[in-house]
This record gives structure tokens, sequence and C-alpha cells, in this order.
């Protein structure tokens, strides 16, 4: 039968909407259809409902009443006259909640604590006494004492007596802490390849320190980190041995080769397309040998041929200490563009080590041999760098990120050894990016990107064309062509500066859960001279399209210039996977 359900304000309005949020008369209204019997037991079941309601917002002297069509629901004749209601007749369900004074904590006590640990659970007297605090202090208790050493504490759910006359919570927990413990042995069940005692050496985690579930975890989320692993489950043993807990970490391993596809298009740097082959364990301890091959430059308009990039990457765990990460590499590469063609064959190492967890640092040499085409002139040039980066992230996402920041910071000091005068230069580059997500559940978040450069200790053609600034393109200025912003040569070709700045808007907005759209507008300049901001301001707008997968979103941007340069096309087209930054 039909029927229609109208609530009396309380006067919280919280407490109004979590009782439509928890009423089943609400939200099978329309999906369940009730027969008069039905109605009427569904309405007995929201009334036990709403007093857990009231009680978990500290309303425990309140009540609800329901009547349909003025009738109590226990009233004999209620069902008579709901089976002779008209199939056109809806019955009126009529909800009244009478709140009463809003109770507080009174004593919070708590029995069988070991000497000398203080309980910090985040309750005091005279605080609402709200359920949800209340039922999350066991689970908190719980955990600061495994994190305390005490492996098999057990706290019991919180026991409550109301005080009516006070208008009074009080509540009590009572603790069996077990004996304190330290970690035992550490095993690992599960390993086909990898060396166990690399693992153990790995972790922040040994024998005989206090027992921490804390401690537990972060061991996980460093074996995690390795990439070798799929998953990972420490498993402490169920009873202590002579005062210690043995761990067995339990992991799955993935496969050791993987075969990756990559592309992307852009209107002005054409077609890329690329594979790569990766060996995530290549001697067993976690040292990772990544082979790429991709080609690019294919019908851009900021191209004049097809390039390639031929690359191998080795990566070593803890190299030499813990968390220190040894990488080298070896690329070839071949770039034709409209400001310069490059053949080049680049050699590098370096390590990465985190400072804290959201912080990095990165150095090492590098060494560069290449050919560059600029202007009718050819020249090689022999550049010996070693760059130095300072990286901070706290994006929740490599992606997608909807909060947090990514903020970078390099300093290259270049020497090179054959061409460019043999003058000595510094690249100054920094990068920031921010997520401030605007709406629930992250469907609308404002992300902004900027980058700003500058080049110190030579002229602006001491430098190789590759290693100047140039702005125009996906990362900086979106519209415009890429590398059209900044100093061009008389007959339109880029130059490259030494200075360059740019800064993106962008709004992403979730339409559906799958689909969602990203107005945007970028900013942005390069000039000649070593100091930023300068030059002419040029201006870039547009609409970007998503589709987000698990993956990752899928990323269509159409964009134009509000200002065009010389070389530059009347609009711009991207297409790739993850955001634009």
């Amino acid at each position: 039968m039909a029927y229609k359900v109208n609530f009396t304000p309380s006067g919280d309005g919280g407490l109004d909407r979590l009782l439509k949020q928890t009423s089943s008369l609400v939200s099978l209204r329309t999906r369940l259809p009730p027969a008069p019997f039905a109605l009427i037991g569904r309405a007995l079941a929201d009334e036990k409902q709403f007093l857990t309601v009231l009680h978990s917002l500290g309303y425990d002297d309140g009540s609800t009443t329901i009547t349909i069509d003025g009738m109590a629901l226990n009233d004999p004749a209620l069902l008579v006259h709901l089976t002779q209601l008209s199939d056109a007749t809806q019955a009126q369900v009529a909800i009244k909640t009478r709140k009463g004074p809003r109770f507080r904590l009174g004593t919070v006590s708590i029995t069988g604590l070991p000497p000398g640990f203080v309980a910090r659970i985040g309750l005091r007297a005279g605080q609402i006494a709200n359920a949800a605090p209340i039922l999350a202090a066991s689970a908190k208790l719980t955990s600061s004492l495994r994190n305390a050493g005490y492996a098999f504490a057990q706290v019991s759910p919180p026991y409550a007596t109301a005080n009516l006359a006070r208008r009074q919570l009080d509540v009590s927990y009572t603790v069996k802490p077990g004996p304190h413990v330290q970690i035992g042995q550490i095993s690992f069940a599960g390993l086909n390849r990898t060396d166990p005692a690399f693992l153990c050496r790995h972790i922040n985690l040994r024998p005989g320190q206090p027992y921490s579930d804390t401690a537990l975890q972060g061991a996980r989320n460093s074996l995690l980190g390795l990439g070798v692993f799929s998953s990972v489950t420490p498993v402490p043993a169920s009873s202590a041995s002579n005062g210690q807990v043995p761990i067995v970490f339990h992991v799955t391993e993935k496969k050791r080769h993987a075969v990756s596809l990559s592309g992307a298009y852009a209107t002005d740097t054409g077609f890329s397309i690329g594979t790569s082959w990766e060996d995530r364990n290549a001697f067993r301890r976690a040292e990772t040998l990544t082979l790429s091959v991709a080609a690019n430059g294919l019908g851009g308009t900021s191209t004049t041929a097809p390039g390639y990039d031929l690359k191998g990457v080795f990566t070593k765990p803890d190299y030499n200490t813990r968390e220190q990460m040894l990488s080298l590499s070896v690329e070839g590469l071949r770039q034709a563009l409209t400001a310069y063609d490059r053949t080049g064959i680049i050699l590098g190492a370096s390590l990465s080590r985190p400072i804290t967890q959201a912080t990095n640092l990165t150095y090492g040499p590098r060494f560069t041999s290449e050919r560059v085409y600029q202007e009718g002139v050819t020249r090689s040039y022999l550049l010996l760098q070693f760059p130095v980066s300072f990286t901070w992230d706290t994006a929740n996402s490599p992606l997608e990120p909807t909060r947090g920041h990514r903020l970078a910071l390099t300093i290259t000091p270049s020497y090179p050894m054959v061409g460019a005068r043999h003058s000595p230069f510094v690249i100054l580059l920094g990068t920031g990016s921010i997520y401030i997500p605007v709406e629930p559940k992250a469907w609308g978040v404002v992300a902004v990107h900027g980058v700003i450069g500058s080049i110190q200790g030579t002229s602006q053609f001491g430098v190789p064309p590759d290693q100047r600034f140039y702005a125009g393109g996906s990362g900086t200025v979106r519209g415009y062509t890429y590398q059209t912003i900044g100093p061009l040569f008389s007959d339109g070709k880029p130059e490259g500066g030494l200075a360059m700045d740019a800064i993106e808007f962008e709004f992403r907005q979730h339409v559906t859960k799958a689909i969602g759209v990203v107005p945007f507008i970028d900013a942005g300049q390069a000039s000649a001279g070593s100091a930023p901001f300068k030059g002419t301001i040029r201006v870039g707008t547009g609409l970007g399209l998503r589709y987000y997968t698990s993956i990752g979103p899928i990323r269509v941007d159409f964009a134009v210039p509000l200002n065009r340069t010389p070389g530059s096309g009347s609009f711009a087209l991207y297409v790739g996977l993850g955001e634009a930054f």
C-alpha cells in the first residue's frame, strides 16, 4: 500500500538528518510497497532504531512516537483501518521526536591498567555523551596498550550507566593487559625468489625491541614499498616465549616480469607510443631493471620528423644503507623539433633517500654527449652535470590527486667540456602543485600548478639549445604550440631563454562517478635574460573531459591561445592517461 512519511522537526538538524537516513519507512517507501501488516512492522522497527539514534547523540532520555493516520501503532483498530483503505489512498505516517535534554559524561573509569601506563582515550567528564567516541575508546585503548608492548591486551566494551537525575552517563572499561613482551624471531612465508636476509635488514624491526602494532604496520608498508610484493600481512604468534613474540610476514610476490604499453597525443608534439619490459627482482634483493623504447614526434605541428627514446634503468634499494636507492641509467634519444634537432646519449647515476616520510633528496652525476642542430648550425656538446633535487610530496594519488601538494626544487650545476664556450652554468628549477577538495568525496577539486626557472652563469647562447627554457604546450601554457612562447629568431623559430615562469589553474568537477569536466586557464612567459617574470605573458584557456578508470583518468584537453605567438596554432588538443599535473 502507498504511504507518506512526515517528520516533525526536533530542533536538532543533525538528529533529524540521521533519523531520515536510518529510517526503513523512508528508504523502502518506493522500492518495496508494504502490505498493511508489514507497514506497521516497518514502523515498529523504526521506533527501535530511532531510540538507538537518540542515544548515540546523547539524548538518552529522548523518545520517538510514530502514528499512522493519527492512530498509535499498538491500536488494535489500526490494522483493520489500513486494510479498508482504497488503493488510491495514501496512509499518513507521522514521526514526532522528543529529544529531551542532552546527557553528558560523568565518571569515566578504567580498571586493570598495568602500573605506570597512562590511558589517553579522548573522553573527559562533562563532554556530550555521543556513542561514537565512547565505543571508539575501547579500540583506542587496545591500540595504545599494544603499541606499548602489551601484545595480547584486551579491553571490554564500555559499560554505561545512565543517571537520569543528573543527566549524566557514567562509563567504565575493564582491561586485561597480559604480559609485557618484545618482538621475537622474524620470518617470512610465501617467498619464492626474494632473499629473506635482505628483507630482515630492510625492515625497521629487530628482535628484542618492544612489541608495537605501529612498528609492524611500518614494516609492512616498507616491504610493500619495495614493489616486489602484491600483499604483506604480519602475523604475531598467539603467545609469547621467554617474553618475546615471534612474527611471521605472509607475503605474495608479484610476477617477476612485466610488460607495459603507453601512448599519448598532442597536436603540437604529435603521437608518442612506447613499451617497456621490467624485471622487478633481478638479483633477489628487489633490484629493478627496466628497458623501454618509445617513438615520438609522430605528426606534431612542432616536430619536423619522428624521434625515438631508448632507455635502460637499474635501481637497487638499500644501497650501502637502509632506504637509500641507487639508480643507474643509460638513454639514447633523437628529437626533431621546430626549435632544434637533437641526437644524444645520456648516462646517469643517482642516490635517493627520504628525509622524512613526505620529503626526499636525490643527487648524482649525469653525463651527456649530443649533437644539436639549430638555425643551420650543428654543434657537438659534452656536458657534465650534477643535479640535486629536493621533493616534498603529500598528494594522495600519483594519477588523480584530490588533496595535498607536491613541491620540487632542482639545482643543476653544469659544465660543458666541449661546446658552448666551456662556460659553466647553473640551472635552477622549482615546480609546485596544490590540490584542494571543495565538495564532498572530492567531486570538485581546485588544482594549481606552477613552475619557475632561471639559468645563471653564462649568456643565452652559452647554454646548449636543449638546456634552455621554453614555454608553451602541456606543462606550461596549453593552447600554444610546444616551445613557441619566449624569444624567437628572425624566422619565427624558438630561441630558448634563460628564464621561464608559468602557472596553471584547473577546476576538476565530477559530473558522474565515471565522467568529469575540467575548465582551466594557464599563463606564462620565457625570456632571454636570467630573471623570471620578464617577457610577454601569454594566456591560454580551455576545457577538459575526464573518463575515470581503475588505473587513472583518461584525459582529453582542448585549449586555445588568447594572444597567439608566431608559429602557434589556433587551438591544441592533448590526450593522455592521468591528470595534467
